[in-house]
């Protein structure tokens, strides 16, 4: 079987996938040995995975100035998931009737929380629409209750900070905290949920199939960025799956930008909390 890189283009950065496209191995190439995953060690690349899909959603989708929002309940505010989700359909609803008389659409990624002290409040990704004036204003309107803190996103060639902080698993003390909910209300505030409306990572990724003879190249020599882009070099990652025994290059192209272009920086949310 063919060595294949799949190419994610997300417009400002470009991630490519080299590996193997074979069930068993590529021509011309001795497979290492392999070792079988343990359950803890599948737990973690599948929590890499998800990190990684939900960096592409938020590049796919989302921009520097749009928000990064926490809705806040009042101190002392305790309620199941299922009255949380209520409260946010009821604001998201609404507000989707605005950008939809502004010619606007809604995108939006969420994930519910609770603090370390044991109040609940909601971390979402929403894009901020230029045409609809003060839409701050509006969302906390809408919102009500305890207010809401806004941010503004900043790209730096990746998200990977917000995406693994959307993603996160419970620390100790939230995990604490969780223990006195439902088990479903624990599912809950241990997962991210988006709208049904966003581009997708497998909307844009294109596969090319090549020979065992261009990956060893392309190690040997290192990638090439096309034109207009820089590779970054702390993206590269090569090495051997130790699970299936074959090679893998990644690496990820950024987009250089004008001089009067925005080149504020960052691949995470200013002001995380």
């Amino acid at each position: 079987m063919a060595y294949g890189v799949d190419t994610y283009d997300m417009g400002d950065v470009i991630e490519y996938e080299h590996k193997c496209m074979g069930k068993f191995g590529a021509k011309g190439e001795k497979r290492a040995p392999k070792k079988k995953a343990t359950p803890e060690q599948i737990k973690q690349q599948n929590h890499a995975n998800r990190i990684k899909r939900v960096r592409r959603e938020i590049f796919l989708n989302f921009h520097p100035w749009d928000f990064w929002l926490t809705l806040k309940y009042k101190r002392g505010t305790r309620k199941y998931t299922k009255e949380v989700l209520a409260d946010f359909k009821k604001w998201i609803d609404s507000l989707r009737k605005i950008y939809r008389k502004a010619g606007e659409k809604l995108k939006w990624i969420r994930r519910i929380e609770i603090g370390k002290y044991g109040g609940i409040h909601v971390h979402i990704i929403v894009n901020r629409p230029r045409t609809i004036k003060n839409v701050d204003l509006i969302m906390k309107e809408l919102w009500g209750r305890a207010g809401i803190n806004f941010q503004t996103l900043r790209e730096e060639g990746g998200y990977e900070q917000l995406a693994a902080y959307l993603c996160k698993k419970g620390d100790d003390e939230t995990q604490g905290q969780l223990s006195f909910l439902p088990e479903e209300d624990r599912k809950r505030c241990l997962s991210y949920s988006t709208s049904k409306n966003l581009i997708r990572p497998e909307d844009v990724r294109k596969r090319k199939r090549y020979t065992h003879w261009t990956m060893r190249r392309l190690i040997e020599e290192g990638p090439k960025p096309r034109e207009g882009y820089y590779i970054d070099k702390n993206s590269i990652r090569t090495g051997v799956n130790p699970y299936t025994g074959m090679t893998y290059f990644y690496y990820t192209e950024i987009r250089i930008r004008n001089r009067w272009e925005d080149v504020s920086c960052g691949g995470a949310a200013e002001g995380i909390t």
